[in-house]
């Protein structure tokens, strides 16, 4: 027996289960239109739509990158350390995240099965009058309740580090190294396995109040927001996250926010040690920063990929995503290590008079547009080792926001 209906019964009959947020569900993405639209494709948009979709699931998310990959830049160009939180300002933000985000990052590669390694670092004192800061930076780390510090003498640095020679150093076992990148397109995964949206090769050039709904849609007002990219596509939405690391005072202004902090792009330059001389380091090994400067000196760093890295120097880098060598001496250097060596671009925050901004910043605006939008502006190294607290930051903040 054959039941024939017309075209458009048929299609009552289809639709007709799809009722209440299944029929939205199905309009939002005929039309491209979102609940939370993340921007920036590197860690911290990441761990923060993870981190979103993971509270909310009920609504709908987007992330938009502008690359082919995701965390192509500083995400995939970074030494690969799960830094400890010894350095930073008790009590501040950095503080607080980097000693979580450790914890929570160990956690999570033990769950979905991410290679690391828990190889400790040895911060060395080389002359007398580094030992008053060693020490300072010992209580520092108590007070930020980075776990298992211990001062050690030249006895026991021989013992952990054969080749390494020093009056004291600072012994910091929970630091260790992973890859980031690794960890990165994990919460990618975890992201679309929840029902999420990433669109790659999506550069946003323009944020502009929704002007009309789409075609077919009868709830524009629910989206207000207009991303155009680049290739002129668009998507629309009720809220932004802006996650845009390099980009991310551009990205503020686009949306008619602040520009400041302006983000200052510094280059960090690595030597690469001769397979032959690996025997030579066992952890991570780092001098006594210096006060006077805002980066933490060159250290060796081994990664998982069994290649250790001597650097990074710090440079003024002239374009904002540029990895190219520039110039070394390597006189010093030239048993031991291979010229060619990877590099990273960090973005350094700057205030209106010219200080650096040392820990994170979040801020939106006003209008329509502005009341819409969380701006990160700010997530300096160890944004990757914080990723996971950062993201639970940025969701308590949109929650309040937006009042999710």
């Amino acid at each position: 027996m054959v039941i024939s209906v017309g075209f458009s019964r048929a299609a009552s009959l289809l639709i007709k289960p799809f009722s209440g947020f299944q029929a939205d569900y199905l309009v939002r993405r005929k039309y491209s239109s979102y609940d939370v639209a993340v921007v920036g494709g590197g860690i911290v948009g990441l761990a923060s739509a993870r981190e979103l979709i993971q509270r909310y699931p009920k609504l709908s998310y987007v992330l938009l990158e502008k690359e082919k990959e995701l965390a192509f830049h500083q995400s995939g160009h970074n030494s690969g350390v799960i830094h400890s939180g010894i350095y930073y300002t008790p009590g501040s933000l950095k503080a607080k995240l980097c000693v979580r985000g450790a914890e929570l990052s160990y956690a999570y590669c033990v769950k979905k099965s991410i290679p690391y390694r828990r190889c400790g670092k040895l911060i060395v004192a080389v002359e007398q009058e580094e030992i008053p800061r060693l020490k300072a930076l010992y209580k520092r780390g108590q007070q930020n309740n980075v776990p298992g510090l211990r001062l050690i003498d030249a006895k026991e640095i021989h013992k952990r580090e054969p080749y390494c020679k020093g009056l004291m150093a600072l012994d910091s076992p929970n630091t260790g190294i992973v890859d980031w990148r690794e960890v990165a397109l994990s919460y990618a995964k975890d992201f679309r396995e929840m029902g999420g949206t990433i669109k790659t090769q999506f550069e946003a050039t323009d944020f502009q109040t929704t002007r009309e709904s789409p075609a077919g849609s009868t709830d524009g007002l629910k989206y207000p927001i207009t991303i155009k990219s680049l290739k002129g596509t668009a998507i629309h939405c009720s809220y932004v996250v802006t996650c845009g690391g390099l980009y991310s005072d551009r990205l503020s202004q686009k949306s008619g926010c602040s520009s400041e902090p302006r983000i200052v792009p510094f280059r960090g330059d690595y030597l690469v040690l001769k397979p032959e001389k690996h025997y030579l380091v066992n952890g991570n090994i780092y001098p006594v920063p210096n006060p006077r400067l805002p980066f933490l000196g060159v250290h060796f760093t081994p990664r998982m990929d069994g290649s250790i890295w001597l650097g990074p120097n710090a440079v003024l880098a002239f374009k904002r995503e540029g990895y190219s060598v520039y110039d070394f001496d390597l006189r010093d250097f030239t048993d031991a290590v291979s010229y060619r060596g990877p590099s990273g671009v960090r973005a350094q925050a700057l205030d209106k008079d010219g200080n650096l901004v040392d820990d994170f910043v979040f801020d939106g605006g006003s209008g329509v547009i502005g009341s819409r939008v969380l701006h990160v502006r700010n997530a300096p190294s160890p944004a990757a080792t914080s990723s996971l607290a950062i993201g639970e930051v940025i969701a308590d903040e949109a929650s309040k926001k937006f009042e999710l």
